[in-house]
Order: C-alpha cells, then sequence, then structure tokens
C-alpha cells in the first residue's frame, strides 16, 4: 500500500519477518484448505514482511487478517460466503510484485479473484494494463495513479477515498480553516518539503493551481532520497518564512526532516505532514522534537473506534490476531489495513446484490465499485464510523472520498483535531482529466462512452 516506511527499521523488520515467514504454512493453514473452494472468495495478499519496509507492512497485514477473520467468524462470511486469504511476498518491488499478481489472479483452489490490492506504488504502476486485460480491478487507496479517478480511461483501477492531488487540496483547505477561511490565504506563504521522486513531485501540479486560485506564495523545496541531511532545505525554510510547511517526505527523511527543522528554530505545530509521513514510526525516532507535529490521514490512529472493540472482543482478546506486537492495534498502519479490508468487503457486498450471494469476480467486483456507496448508516453498522469517511464512486470517478483528518502528535501519541477536511475535486478536475488525456493518447486506449450511464 504505501511508500513509507522506516528503512531506519529494516535490521528489526527483517528479524520479526524471518519469524513470521518460517511459521507462514501453518499461520495460513486453517484459512487455504486443499481442494476445491469455489464456494469462497479469495483475498490474495500482496505483503512486504521482508525489506526496509517490513515493520510498517506487518501491521498492515495483520490487521487485514484480522479483519477478514472477524467477518468470517462473527459474521458467518459476506452473506455466508466465506473468505480465503494467502500471503505472497513482493518485498515492495515491481518484478516480485508482478510475479504474485500472476501467481493470484486465477485464485485459489477454486475461489475466485474479485479484487487486487498491489501494496506498493512500484507494482501499482506495473499492473495498470494487465489489470484491464485480465479484468482484475485493482485498489490503491492513498497511493498510485491520480489519473485513474477517470474510470473512462481506467476502468479497472480504483484510487479510492484519497488521491495526491486531493490531499494537497484538502490540506490548503486546513490551512484555511486555522487562517479564518480562504480569502484570508492571499499574501500567506506555504512551503512544501518533498521527497524528490514521483511521489513527491505529485502534488506539484495541484498546489501550483491552488497557489493560483488563492493568492498565496506557493515554496517548492526538494529533498533527494534518502534525506539523511536536510539542513540545506531547512536554511532555506528558515530564510523564507514560510506560514506553513507541508512535509512530503516518506522513511527516514521524515523524523530527519522534524529533528532538523527543530534545529533551525522552525514551530513543529505549523508542519503538516502528508499522508506518508503521518504513523508512529514517522514521530517516535524524532522524540521530543515532534510533540505537537500535525499530519493528514485518511484513516487516523486509535483503537477507540466501535471496529476496535469489536475485533478486540472475538480476535485481540482470543488470542486469534495476527498482530505479533499488540501495542500496535490501532496504529496507524494497523487502521490502513482495517481501510483496505472494508472496502474488500463492502465491495463484494454490493456485488452479491446484483449478481446474488456467492463469490463475485473481477468483472462483477469492477461494476461494484463503480456503483460503491459508504454512508453514515453502513458505516456504523460495520463499526467504522469516523474511521472511515463517507464514500460514493461512480463510473466517472474512481476516488470518491477526497477527504482527510488531521492528527496531532502528542509525544506519546495521536490525537484527532479536525473533522473530515473535503478537498476541492471538483477544482481539481480539469487537472485529472487532461493527466488521463495524455495517457490515453500514449496507450492508444479509446475512453468510455458514460454519457448513457
Amino acid at each position: 500500500m504505501s511508500f513509507i516506511q522506516t528503512a531506519r527499521r529494516t535490521a528489526a523488520g527483517l528479524a520479526l519477518s524471518a519469524g513470521m515467514l518460517a511459521g507462514l504454512g501453518s499461520a495460513f493453514a486453517a484459512d487455504t484448505k486443499p481442494g476445491p473452494d469455489s464456494n469462497k472468495q479469495f483475498f490474495p495478499i500482496a505483503s512486504y514482511r521482508v525489506g526496509p519496509y517490513a515493520s510498517a507492512g506487518a501491521q498492515i497485514w495483520a490487521a487485514m487478517i484480522d479483519y477478514l477473520r472477524y467477518v468470517n467468524e462473527v459474521e458467518g462470511g459476506i452473506n455466508g460466503v466465506k473468505i480465503v486469504w494467502q500471503e505472497c511476498e513482493t518485498e515492495w518491488t515491481a518484478d516480485k510484485g508482478i510475479e504474485c499478481y500472476e501467481r493470484h489472479k486465477h485464485g485459489l483452489n477454486g475461489a475466485p479473484v474479485a479484487i487486487y490490492l498491489p501494496n506498493g506504488a512500484p507494482a501499482a504502476y506495473a499492473l495498470t494494463d494487465r489489470a484491464a486485460q485480465d479484468k482484475i480491478p485493482l485498489i490503491t487507496l492513498a497511493y498510485g495513479r491520480t489519473e485513474a479517478t477517470d474510470g473512462r480511461v481506467f476502468p479497472y483501477i480504483f484510487p479510492v477515498i484519497l488521491t495526491f492531488y486531493s490531499e494537497a487540496s484538502a490540506l490548503v483547505n486546513y490551512i484555511a480553516e486555522r487562517e479564518g477561511g480562504l480569502d484570508k490565504l492571499k499574501g500567506k506563504k506555504i512551503a512544501t518539503v518533498y521527497h524528490d521522486s514521483a511521489y513527491g513531485r505529485e502534488t506539484l501540479e495541484p498546489l501550483a493551481l491552488l497557489a493560483k486560485t488563492y493568492g498565496f506564495e506557493n515554496i517548492q523545496i526538494p529533498v533527494a532520497d534518502p534525506g539523511n541531511e536536510q539542513s540545506s532545505q531547512w536554511r532555506q525554510v528558515r530564510e523564507a518564512k514560510p506560514d506553513w510547511v507541508f512535509l512530503r517526505t516518506w522513511g527516514v527523511s521524515t523524523p530527519v526532516a522534524i529533528k532538523t527543522a527543530a534545529r533551525f528554530g522552525f514551530p513543529v505545530d505549523r508542519i503538516i505532514g502528508d499522508v506518508w509521513a503521518s504513523s508512529e514510526e514517522d514521530v517516535l525516532p524524532a522524540g521530543d522534537a515532534a510533540k505537537g507535529y500535525l499530519a493528514l490521514t485518511p484513516y487516523p490512529a486509535g483503537a477507540t473506534f466501535d471496529i476496535h472493540q469489536r475485533l478486540k472482543k472475538a480476535i485481540i482478546d482470543t488470542g486469534k490476531s495476527d498482530l505479533r506486537d499488540v501495542s500496535k492495534f490501532g496504529s496507524v498502519y494497523y487502521n490502513s489495513g482495517l481501510t483496505d479490508a472494508l472496502v474488500f468487503v463492502e465491495a463484494v457486498r454490493i456485488a452479491q446484490k446484483k449478481f446474488g450471494n456467492r463469490p463475485v469476480t473481477g468483472e462483477e467486483a469492477q461494476w461494484a465499485l463503480e456503483h460503491f456507496k459508504l454512508d453514515d448508516a453502513r458505516l456504523k453498522e460495520a463499526g467504522f464510523l469516523g474511521l472511515v469517511q463517507n464514500l460514493e464512486l461512480t463510473p466517472a470517478d474512481h476516488e470518491g472520498g477526497g477527504a482527510v483528518r488531521v492528527q496531532q502528535w502528542d509525544g506519546k501519541e495521536w490525537k484527532l483535531v479536525s473533522d473530515w477536511v473535503q478537498a476541492d475535486r471538483k477544482l481539481l478536475r480539469p487537472l485529472i482529466d487532461a493527466k488521463s488525456a495524455a495517457y490515453a493518447k500514449e496507450k492508444g486506449i479509446t475512453p468510455r462512452d458514460l454519457s448513457g450511464q
């Protein structure tokens, strides 16, 4: 799922992964019985328990598995259809990501694949054409191609809930709230300290548009990978004297940024981290310098949501959790895994309403995702109210959400300091359409005609 994630903890992640991999066969034996499983739904897990991102990935997969197990054991499956799952190690690389996709795209023991989560930008980009050819929808939650929002060109890619363009707009709208209104942005300075990569550069275009629209000064300061030294960048920040800093780093560069900002005297409570700079792993290494740091997230930290109480009773307290470190229950990454799993389960449920209470295919799940809706009533029923935003997708709109919550680090844990902050998606849409049109031209794709839908 993600970019981030803590090269600084590679050694610990590898040690933890070794134990996990050793027990992998027994851990999943009960969930992937040999023989035909044609009356079950297969959920492939493209994991990375090995490599520099393992420490964060372990929380994501644990949450996915905990929720799937809860749906099976407490809810009796999805309308009676049990879920089976199996992991495939990608090491967060494109090559291994493709191998895992090819291994799992035909299902498992007769259980069909409805949806595939690449769980990493390299694989997500590499699988764009394959997914369309195989008619298996890809979900890229808060990462991947922003232009895939346009379902006319990308019928099988779903950057659900949040794209980087929406993140940039939501950031500006939150700052406007703090400043007293959008009209108060005129003359303000917003600096973006960003990872100098495709990921980091993704917000350059929307921020330029937002600056032109609202009249703030848009300062862009790149940080070369891996970002272990940022004195020159924060010296630029000090000289520019911005009102706010948008921090779009990841991995080791995030705590380095926070500590360097403190050294140069920039107030941490005027720094807002992006989605991939919003975890516990980003602030704990920064120590006291991180106290007061703000961050955007579509899946806030905390184990106080109703779904956590249900999981604690049925899965955590009964010793059935895949989470090896229970202190991570309710972490940002654990909650991101819950969100991914919820979208999968709800998409299958929506497909079943049209096609019957049985396992569904990729084409049927694609229809469901283009008619996907999560409102407060359903979120409350599922236990996710407050953790997941309202979501409504259409054939033309594969994002459907575009909101974040803002959380603040108090030195020990994240505290929510905002309700959902919505992006101005209407303002951003022409940029997205231009990107998708360019992709269609490059690939020789004729966009779908959705005029009758």
